[in-house]
C-alpha cells in the first residue's frame, strides 16, 4: 500500500498536472482521522488546490475534527438516501441514528464555515420518498441526487460484499423522483448515462478506476507513470464531467497568491 509520502507525491503530480479540486471519498475516509487531516493539510496549505471536500457517512465524524480542520476543508458532503430510519435501515445506512447525525453534521459546518453538500443514491427503497421538507430545512448549498448505478465486481457479482441488483430503479422512476424535488434550487440529479464516466476516481493504490466496461478497470498507478499516461487509461468523458454540472462553485474563498498550471481543465 502506498505510503502518506506517496499520496502526496501523487497529488503534487495531480496539482502540476492542472488539477484545482480534490475530494476524498471511501470506504469512509473519517476511519482514519490522523492521515485525512494530514492530507488536507497538504492539499490546502501546500498545493493551495482551489477546492478540498469529503464525502462520508457521517457516522465517525468528530465535532472537535471539523474545528481543527475548518481552514483546509471546503465542502463536506454527508450521503443521506432517506429521513426515514426504516428505510436506511433496509438500504443498509446505520441502525437508527443515521437521520439526528446527519442534521448535527450540517450545524457543525454551519458553524465552523465549511460548505454542507448532501449526496442521495435513489434507489428501489426511496424513489418515491418526498424529501422536500428535510431539504428544505437543512439547506444544503448542493445536493447530488444520484441514479444507483450497478457496476461488475463493485456492487454486482460474486466477489462483491453485497449485490446491488435489488436496488435498482428504471430512468422513468429517477426521474419521477427528480420532478417531484424540481423546486429545490439545490438540486443536482445525475442519470447513469451521467454519471459512470464522468468522475476522475483514484484507489488505494493511486490508479485511476476506468468504468467505461461497467466495472472498475484500474489504470497504472500515479508512482509508476506520467499523469497524462494513466489518464489514457481512466476512460473519463469530460463532456459528461461538464453535461453534470462538475464546475461550480466549490471555494470558500478564492486562493490567494498560489501558482500552478492549467493544462487540464478538471
Amino acid at each position: 500500500m502506498p505510503t502518506l509520502e506517496d499520496s502526496k507525491r501523487a497529488l503534487r503530480k495531480l496539482k502540476e498536472a492542472g488539477m484545482r479540486k480534490l475530494n476524498f471519498a471511501g470506504g469512509e475516509p473519517f476511519l482514519y482521522p490522523e492521515q485525512l487531516g494530514k492530507l488536507l493539510e497538504f492539499a490546502k496549505q501546500d498545493l493551495c488546490l482551489e477546492s478540498v471536500s469529503i464525502v462520508s457517512n457521517g457516522s465517525a465524524i468528530k465535532k472537535r475534527f471539523l474545528e481543527r480542520h475548518k481552514d483546509n476543508l471546503d465542502i463536506l458532503a454527508i450521503s443521506c438516501d432517506s429521513f426515514n430510519e426504516e428505510t436506511n435501515i433496509k438500504i443498509g445506512r446505520g441502525k437508527g441514528r443515521h437521520v439526528e447525525q446527519l442534521r448535527q453534521v450540517a450545524g457543525w459546518c454551519c458553524e465552523f464555515n465549511i460548505k454542507f453538500k448532501l449526496n442521495t443514491v435513489v434507489n428501489r427503497y426511496n424513489w418515491q420518498e418526498d424529501m422536500n421538507s428535510e431539504i428544505s430545512l437543512l439547506r444544503p448549498f448542493r445536493w447530488k441526487c444520484f441514479q444507483v448505478l450497478i457496476l461488475e465486481n463493485e456492487n454486482s457479482g460474486e466477489n462483491t460484499l453485497r449485490d446491488a441488483q435489488e436496488f435498482v430503479i428504471s430512468d422513468k422512476e429517477f426521474e419521477s423522483f427528480i420532478d417531484r424535488h424540481r423546486s429545490q434550487k439545490c438540486i443536482v440529479p445525475e442519470s447513469n448515462k451521467l454519471m459512470k464516466d464522468s468522475y476522475l476516481i483514484l484507489d488505494e493504490h493511486l490508479c485511476f478506476l476506468n468504468c467505461t466496461t461497467n466495472k472498475k478497470t484500474p489504470s497504472q498507478s500515479l508512482l509508476e507513470v506520467d499523469v497524462q499516461v494513466a489518464l489514457d487509461q481512466a476512460g473519463w468523458d469530460q463532456t459528461a464531467f461538464h453535461g453534470r454540472s462538475g464546475v461550480y462553485e466549490w471555494s470558500k474563498s478564492p486562493v490567494q497568491g498560489c501558482g500552478g498550471t492549467s493544462k487540464l481543465d478538471w
